[in-house]
């Protein structure tokens, strides 16, 4: 079996090859090279080991001038790819299921349906789709034409301008941005860019757009672009602020053991505190750390920074009126 050891990343590219010779329409290198993207020598090298270590019956047909399998019904086997090749495959597609409603989940599944295509003649095809789930979470669908026009800006570094309506606005207003980075957070999509009209870095949801085109102006991607680099602090979600914040909260009863079973940023502390535990940390993510105490109830206790503590005080303050009324 070492004489057919080729590297892991290579596999679906295999099994793409595979498939299109085994369609019966004499693909060749080049076009296959186009397909998927890579130079037409490195399918010339994954047919060589595919014929010679893998014992494929692939053929040239010069007078259709590509490739064809000499014993009809040939297909690929997957008995040379491990266990955890096959299952993190799988894993793969039930993780999917997570972009469901957004526009490239059709062609993805689709290529994940090529790829894994092969492994159901040697293996149990179903065990696991019971097995590993993924539940869905609610989310917002993102139209198509907004997508291919956000992806086209980021593909080639070029403005775009929007009609957009903020969580807190009564009507929608004309951006014009430079788009960074397509963000995913918990069934929505998110767009970080640096606001022209505003100069500044801002986040947009997809859901909230309308009228997005893509402009003639060009700019540099600068180096500091990427929004991971620049929040790595915590990890609460989409979401970026300017000013660091040393938080210090207490959780009690079953939030405080919840809480110890996450990291929830680099430098967290967690430490025994009054019956619960106490958590410390630093981030630039203030309004998501002030859900995430709300989230709480009862059993969340904020105690830095005074901003913090003042602002849920003044949510629970808002409940009790209105338990009140």
């Amino acid at each position: 079996m070492k004489d057919k050891q080729y590297p892991k990343s290579s596999l679906p590219r295999l099994y793409f090859i595979d498939r299109e010779i085994a369609s019966g329409m004499y693909p060749n290198t080049r076009t296959m090279a186009e397909d998927y993207e890579v130079h037409p020598s490195t399918i010339e090298r994954d047919i060589a080991f595919m014929r010679d270590r893998l014992n494929a019956p692939i053929m040239y047909n010069a007078k259709r001038r590509g490739y064809y399998y000499t014993e009809p019904g040939f297909r690929l086997a997957a008995g040379f790819a491990g266990n955890n090749d096959v299952l993190a495959l799988v894993c793969t597609k039930t993780l999917l299921s997570l972009y469901r409603n957004t526009p490239f989940y059709d062609s993805a599944q689709t290529l994940l349906n090529v790829i894994t295509e092969p492994f159901a003649g040697c293996r149990p095809p179903s065990w696991y789709e019971n097995r590993i789930v993924v539940p869905p979470v609610a989310s917002a669908p993102v139209p198509m034409e907004i997508w291919n026009t956000i992806t086209g800006a980021l593909r080639e570094n070029r403005v775009i301008s929007f009609e957009y309506k903020g969580r807190w606005d009564a009507e929608f207003h004309s951006r014009r941005v430079r788009p960074y980075q397509l963000l995913f957070d918990l069934g929505m999509w998110y767009l970080y860019s640096y606001d022209e009209n505003r100069n500044a870095i801002r986040m947009f949801s997809l859901a909230r757009m309308n009228t997005v085109r893509m402009l003639d102006a060009a700019f540099a991607l600068p180096d500091d672009y990427d929004y991971c680099t620049g929040n790595s602090q915590s990890y609460f979600g989409v979401f970026a602020g300017n000013e660091i914040y040393r938080f210090h909260i207490i959780f009690y009863n079953a939030s405080a053991v919840w809480i110890q079973e996450r990291i929830w940023a680099a430098d967290q502390m967690i430490t025994p505190a009054d019956g619960g535990a106490g958590i410390k940390f630093t981030s630039t993510q203030y309004d998501k750390v002030l859900e995430w105490v709300l989230s709480c109830g009862c059993t969340a206790y904020p105690l830095a920074p005074p901003r913090l503590a003042d602002d849920w005080r003044e949510h629970i303050k808002g409940m009790r009126e209105m338990i009140e009324e």
